[in-house]
């Protein structure tokens, strides 16, 4: 199954063109490329999917996606099982 999971944008910088970024998903850093929301910046939560950031979402809406996910089992299927006290801290 293929999710978008939202995340929290912890550090930002162009790299050979491309928008990139390091991106908090409860606990677990990815690195995300932010070609298509470039006005995100550090501190703002995305939908990413397959390493895409998608759009901006704001942290009641990334916490309450965080748990539906967790109580899913999906973060686990994506390698993403954070426990529930690492969720996503509201800006």
């Amino acid at each position: 199954m293929c999710l978008a999971i939202p995340g929290k944008i912890v550090e930002k910088q162009e790299r050979d063109g491309a928008l990139v970024g390091r991106v908090d998903f409860g606990g677990a850093l990815r690195e995300v490329y932010l070609d298509f929301v470039p006005e995100a910046e550090v501190g703002d939560y995305v939908i990413v999917h397959v390493g895409f950031a998608l759009s901006r979402l704001d942290a009641e809406e990334a916490e309450r996606t965080f748990q539906l996910l967790r109580e899913m089992g999906a973060l686990a299927d994506e390698g993403l099982d954070a426990p529930a006290d690492s969720a996503p801290t509201k800006k």
